[in-house]
């Protein structure tokens, strides 16, 4: 059938890709050449770089590259052109022997992805082997009583070739005897035989020298001869027979040396020394100068001289010849074969190619990492092998091809959680035993800059005492990167914000490399009490991770503002303070009043008041008061006390050291008619607020306890609901206050709790309002009876600088009317009266810590919820104490009226009203004025 094809050159083209995709989906992904062994170097084999679908610009730059599984070059590639060629001779008898298929096994490798391409060359035979025969003369003894058609075979020749080129012919020279004959063996070789076809005459023709020539069906035809050389012996009418013509034996390999194979018998029906028979053997296939078997020439036992093995031949063939004693000898003849069985006596064998290391963490999965080849020599089920990987590791083995894999990745890959991998590669066969063999491959698995540097913490407070050094060191941040190198080489470095009207470096910085901040200037607790900002950890990465830490730096206080005295009044300069007072004033009258505040805070801003006595005299005509600065008569006069007074008060803090300011007061002492009006006013101010309050503490104590209980059960009842409820308070929202008696209330020491938590100067300032109360818990005595001596704190208490930010000394309520509003700080715990400090004197109630003044001081915050004071000495009506139901209402009334219960303080929604105190206040009216003038007694209890 002949196909005409009149299509053009694209036609062409396009049958000739059909045909080349058939070709390679018939090979199943391999493609097949040819190529005659005994090639010239350069003879084209294929032009494999089109064949892969491979361009030829792409060859160079992805490494395209051929590889075998030995070492031999046969084989290259033009790299150019993308032609495949011989390098080198091939030999098709070295490379397979006689086997009926030859074919060299490649692999294409290109990468940038990496592909694996098998190309199978077969190499075909060409007739470059003669035949030839193993000896250049063969001897036959012929005995001249040989009756005609007796057979006497001979040793055949062997060709390297394989095919056609080994078919073999044979031609005997010319002669009378004999005949040649062709015996054909169930493997399909040939032997040649002589025939007798004239009987022999040993006296007319003693010997007969043939030629017997060998053809090969190659093109062209190869020849080899032998010479056959006939002796023929004397008459021994019977040549020795074996009981069978052939004999087989089946023998594993890897047998013992000496193991007996077959035990051979021949007779011989003559006697004497004609039946006496001795064996010998000859090597028939394969052809080889080394014999595997030795042969008793007396019993005919053959025995195994070497070490089969089945990988180099599976088949033994054996001539035995028998021959006897008998003059002329005669023999006979018979083939052993000898087949070898397979044993599992060989391991696989594993090859590694390719590795493509080391293996980025962020690798996708299914990204190749190695080749790898695997073979065994044995055959059969001994022969088939099964690889496997180590288990629980993020890679897998998938089969390519036949005994070809690839390793390629399974899972994700984190290198902080494992940095390299000792894989083992097992090949198994299907032998029994099983044997198996391992390899190792090392994964190193290289670093991405996939983690930021972390710290140990998100917050971190500082404490740093004020009037520091500038420059000093304050903190080392540190931050951690798991990454590696680059990766995790971290810098650090300020989040910049405004500090008020200056930047924040303009106080702190950070060193890049070590982490360590320093105060770049001295800080003033007074002007700045809490500093807070960010630092950020950048590693070196790409790109470049970070993360960042909040300091706190608190800035504690230190004694380093003294006492500052107050105008007396309203409109008065600072210096001595001149009093009129009447010589007829009892003891306990208050003359004046020496008012100081202190820019410190806590201990440092807590101030006492001492008078100095005066030289020569033996008993004061005043006193001052501890803690209140009120100074007060200690007697009534009489005519030896001089007219005129010169008092010196020494206010004096509490800090380490302790710094002073001195008050000069002048008394002057008059007649009663001679007291101003003014005088008499601010005398009767004094003494009868005085003298009311006492009348007034004992309900007002009474009231606040109660207030106070019911305004604590609603506290409590108000905290269980707010603990059932997820948190929504932010890092600054407003904590809970601590209600407090009258003694608290009366009182300027700092709340166990303050009502909010200290933030940074970026948010908007707080707004809630500060109600202090006593450091330490009071007793319902403490409630009941004011004058009670206060509670000593524990001698080992330590005020904490970092929390008593925000603490400021504040001025007299009722009268100065100052409401300080400063930065918030921390929770704080302050005592209330140390117990180094002297006892009051009578009459007076015990000073908070940190308070500048009197026991009626006070300090507030501003905001929304609480409008700022218009003008000095004026006060809100309410404050509203942030997280709870209580409402403070405070009133201020004329220093010379007459203080009412119902407008000192109230507590609460629940407040009384004033009808109902004036009411009980009317009760109490006859009472004091049966008391008349022992106010003054009353007071100093």
């Amino acid at each position: 059938m002949v196909f005409i094809w009149r299509g053009g050159p694209r036609s062409r083209r396009l049958l000739l890709s059909l045909l080349l995709l058939a070709f390679w989906e018939e090979g199943n992904g391999q493609l097949h050449y040819s190529v005659p062994e005994e090639a010239k170097h350069g003879t084209f084999v294929g032009r494999i770089a089109q064949d892969l679908g491979l361009e030829l610009a792409e060859l160079v730059p992805r490494l395209f590259r051929v590889a075998s599984k030995d070492s031999r070059d046969l084989l290259e590639v033009n790299l150019q052109n993308g032609i495949l060629f011989v390098n080198s001779r091939i030999d098709r008898e070295e490379l397979c022997g006689r086997s009926a298929e030859c074919s060299i096994h490649l692999e294409v490798i290109v990468d940038r992805p990496l592909q694996v391409f098998h190309v199978e060359v077969e190499v075909k035979d060409i007739n470059d082997n003669p035949p030839s025969f193993r000896e250049r003369e063969q001897k036959v003894l012929i005995s001249e009583s040989a009756p005609l058609d007796s057979h006497f075979p001979l040793e055949g020749a062997s060709d390297a070739d394989i095919g056609v080129n080994s078919l073999l012919t044979y031609v005997l020279s010319l002669n009378e005897h004999f005949v040649l004959k062709i015996i054909t063996k169930k493997d399909k070789s040939i032997l040649p035989e002589l025939v007798l076809r004239k009987l022999l005459d040993r006296e007319e023709t003693p010997e007969v020298n043939l030629l017997l020539v060998v053809i090969d069906g190659g093109k062209p035809e190869l020849t080899g001869s032998v010479q056959i050389q006939i002796t023929i012996l004397d008459v021994n009418d019977n040549a020795p027979e074996f009981d069978k013509p052939g004999y087989k034996v089946v023998l594993f390999e890897n047998v013992q040396n000496d193991t007996r194979v077959i035990q051979l018998n021949a007779s011989d029906l003559d006697e004497g020394l004609n039946r006496e028979i001795s064996y010998g053997i000859r090597m028939i296939s394969p052809v080889s100068e080394k014999c595997m078997f030795l042969i008793n020439p007396d019993t005919g036992e053959i025995r195994i001289y070497g070490k089969l093995d089945f990988e180099e031949n599976n088949a033994y063939e054996i001539q035995v010849i028998a021959t006897d004693k008998g003059v002329p000898s005669m023999a006979g003849h018979s083939m052993v074969l000898v087949e070898v069985l397979d044993l599992n006596d060989n391991v696989p064998e594993v090859v590694i190619t390719s590795l493509s290391l080391p293996v980025q963490e962020d690798a996708q999965v299914g990204t190749i990492i190695a080749l790898i080849s695997v073979s065994d020599r044995d055959s059969g089920a001994n022969g088939q092998i099964t690889c496997s990987l180590t288990l629980h590791v993020p890679f897998k083995l998938v089969s390519t091809f036949k005994n070809y894999y690839s390793l390629v990745l399974d899972s994700a890959l984190d290198r902080e959680s494992k940095s390299d991998y000792q894989l083992v590669v097992t090949a198994c066969d299907r032998g029994s035993p099983s044997l198996s063999t391992t390899a190792s491959v090392s994964v190193e698995v290289a670093d991405v800059n996939d983690n930021a540097p972390a710290f140990t913490q998100p917050e971190y407070t500082v404490f740093v005492k004020e009037n520091n050094p500038p420059g000093c060191h304050i903190f080392t941040v540190s931050a951690r990167d798991a990454d590696t190198q680059e990766n995790a080489r971290v810098s650090y470095s300020l989040v910049e914000r405004r500090v008020g009207e200056r930047a924040l470096s303009s106080y702190v910085s950070v060193h890049a490399e070590s982490g360590k901040v320093y105060a770049l200037q001295s800080l003033d607790h007074e002007e700045l009490e809490l500093l807070q900002f960010q630092v950020s950890a950048r590693d070196a990465g790409l790109p470049p991770l970070g993360s960042n830490v909040t300091l706190q730096v608190f800035v504690l206080d230190e004694n380093d503002n003294a006492p500052a005295l107050l105008a007396p009044r309203a409109g008065s300069a600072g210096g001595a303070v001149t009093e009129l007072v009447s010589r007829s004033v009892g003891a306990g009258h208050v003359v004046a009043k020496v008012r100081a505040v202190d820019a410190d805070s806590g201990y440092n801003a807590w101030l006492s008041y001492e008078l100095q006595p005066a030289a020569g005299s033996a008993r004061s005509l005043f006193r001052v008061g501890l803690y209140t600065g009120e100074i007060s008569t200690t007697r009534a006069m009489d005519e030896n006390d001089a007219l005129r007074q010169h008092l010196l008060v020494l206010v004096k803090d509490h800090g380490e050291p302790a710094l002073t300011a001195t008050a000069t007061v002048l008394v002057s002492l008059v007649e009663s008619g001679q007291v101003p009006k003014a005088s008499s006013r601010a005398s009767a101010s004094a003494v009868g607020p005085e003298a009311a309050l006492v009348d007034v503490n004992v309900y007002l104590i009474v009231a606040i306890c109660a207030v106070s209980s019911l305004l604590v059960l609603t506290l409590l009842l108000y905290t269980v609901l707010r603990c059932s409820v997820p948190p929504t308070e932010g890092a600054c929202g407003p904590g809970e206050p601590r209600l407090v008696c009258s003694r608290a209330v009366g009182s300027w020491s700092y709340s166990q709790q303050r009502g909010q938590r200290v933030c940074s100067g970026e948010g908007q300032p707080t707004t809630d309002l500060m109600a202090f109360s006593p450091s330490l818990p009071l007793s319902r005595e403490d409630c009941l009876n004011p004058s009670r001596e206060p509670r000593q704190p524990n001698p080992d208490w330590r005020y904490s600088a970092s929390l008593r930010a925000g603490m400021h000394s504040s001025v007299h309520l009722e009268e100065a009317g100052i409401l300080r509003a400063g930065p918030g700080g921390p929770d704080q715990q302050w005592p209330t009266v140390s117990s180094a400090t002297p006892e009051p004197e009578a009459g007076e109630v015990s000073p908070p810590v940190g308070a500048g003044v009197n026991s009626n001081s006070w300090t507030f915050k501003y905001g929304p919820g609480n409008p700022k004071q218009s003008g000095p000495g004026e006060l809100p009506d309410k404050f509203i104490i942030p997280g709870s139901p209580a409402i403070i209402s405070i009133r201020q009334e004329p220093t010379n009226s007459q203080i009412d219960k119902s407008d000192f303080i109230t507590f609460g929604k629940k407040e009384e009203t004033k009808k109902k105190k004036k009411k009980k206040k009317g009760n109490k009216t006859q009472e004091k004025k049966e008391k008349g003038n022992s106010t003054t007694d009353n007071s100093d209890q």
